[in-house]
């Protein structure tokens, strides 16, 4: 009877670590060869694991949520499915190595406006919350691994390593889960936490709750899923690199929108998929890069790299809108505007069921995303690092504008308007670059061919 050792994969080149989401399979459960057994994040995107081989799950050696290095092993496989799973070993298996950060607060501020009185009551009470931080904060001496989320009710609520070590834990392998500790303070004695006086713990809930000026008992805690999490670091990170500037036009859609409600539903009985805005877009800027390479580049130090190829980003709201990735069309300037559609669909799709492949979601040199798509009108995105440039578009709404006929005589008529704007990093693109770049896009728009094929 052989076994299969299951390690952490590398997901891409630059990729060193994973964290493991979910397990689909529990010890003991039968895997079919390629059967997705478990299904882990990185820093790029989360994938569905596999089975390398048919048998039973013997061991599960990292449980959800811990982050362990590439190649960590993390399960193994008895390659014989009638066989009957051993019983665990009375000597734990070596722990993989997790990389856990804890931040601890040693300092409290006062806002402003505070009264006198306030501010000498956190001088009293400081001492006493931030030891009681610190400890819960840090793990202390306990043997139990707690979530950050937890630890943070923790350090609010007064509890320390000790009291804490007495909750009973639902979560894998005992743990301690939001709902467990939540459901401890309901019925926690008055007397307050182990080792700290009700006064304490009293003073340690009222310097949090000047702290986080929110009503707790009538809040909800949610933890940020992984997606989420690694979105607000690469927004922030794109805000301290770059210098943000932003331009804004207004473009009539009217070629492209008669294009569009012309072809729209023998397009979709052929392809099988609806023929919407975005490849239009698409195909616009690729025209303008053409027109305006040095906006398809990117900054390492002092040099500027300049993209010799187009592969356009296109953002894509996931889990019901509450997080976003970006899948990228690859030398998208070799495609017809029939191509963007298809590549454009798919990629759509398969981010929305969580089964794009690493290197899909890399090497974009400039991005779009369409805000329209919610109703809104106008939006100035953040810049998706190491790009330079991004572009937004709202919805296209019936306006009346000023037009100018052949005879040089103005009038006002009635036409789909759209509004783009182009966010750009202003170290190494110019407002005369960004500005002639997004009029080119608008210009590419509004004299769209309506003979293209399609």
């Amino acid at each position: 009877m052989a076994k299969v050792d299951m390690v952490m994969p590398q997901m891409g080149e630059s990729i060193a670590e994973g964290k493991i989401l979910k397990w689909h399979k529990k010890i003991g459960d039968k895997i079919a060869k390629d059967e997705t057994v478990l299904e882990i994040s990185t820093d790029k995107v989360d994938s569905e694991i596999p089975s390398p081989s048919a048998g039973v799950l013997a061991e599960i050696l990292v449980p959800e949520g811990e982050t362990v290095s590439v190649g960590t092993l993390i399960a193994r496989i008895e390659t014989d499915a009638s066989a009957a799973v051993s019983a665990p070993s009375t000597t734990p298996a070596p722990k993989a190595e997790v990389k856990v950060e804890t931040k601890v607060e040693t300092k409290q501020e006062s806002p402003m406006h505070f009264s006198s009185s306030i501010d000498d009551f956190q001088k009293q009470t400081a001492a006493v919350a931030t030891t009681v931080a610190a400890t819960v904060a840090t793990g202390g001496n306990g043997s139990r691994f707690y979530s950050p989320l937890v630890r943070n009710i923790a350090k609010v609520e007064g509890i320390s390593v000790a009291e804490l070590e007495t909750i009973p834990g639902t979560g894998l392998n005992g743990r301690v889960t939001k709902n467990d500790i939540l459901a401890y303070l309901t019925r926690r004695p008055k007397g307050g936490a182990v080792g700290t006086t009700m006064a304490s713990t009293t003073a340690a809930k009222q310097v949090a709750e000047v702290k986080y000026g929110f009503n707790r008992e009538r809040s909800e805690l949610i933890e940020m899923n992984n997606i989420r999490k690694l979105t607000a670091e690469h927004m922030r990170r794109s805000i301290d690199t770059s210098a943000h500037v932003y331009s804004l036009t207004e473009v009539d859609m009217s070629h492209v929108v008669k294009f569009r409600d012309k072809h729209k539903n023998t397009f979709e009985k052929r392809e099988g998929f609806k023929l919407t805005f975005t490849p239009f877009l698409i195909d616009a800027m690729v025209k303008a890069i053409k027109d305006f390479p040095m906006i398809n580049i990117s900054v390492e130090g002092n040099t500027i790299i300049k993209k010799n190829y187009v592969n356009i980003g296109m953002a894509v709201s996931i889990e019901n809108n509450t997080a976003l990735i970006v899948p990228v069309i690859k030398d998208v300037d070799t495609l017809n505007l029939t191509g963007i559609c298809r590549a454009a669909n798919d990629l759509a799709l398969r981010a929305r069921s969580k089964k794009l492949k690493p290197d899909e979601i890399q090497d974009g040199t400039i991005t779009l995303t369409n805000m329209g798509v919610f109703g809104t009108t106008a939006g100035f995105p953040i810049i998706n690092q190491p790009q330079v440039a991004i572009m937004g578009v709202g919805a296209i709404k019936k306006r009346p504008v000023v037009i100018e006929n052949e005879d040089g005589e103005d009038s006002i008529a009635i036409r789909p308007i759209m509004y783009a704007s182009l966010s750009y990093d202003h170290r190494v693109v110019d407002g005369a670059l960004g500005g002639q770049f997004i009029q080119r896009v608008a210009y590419h728009l509004e004299n769209f061919d309506v003979n293209t094929p399609l």
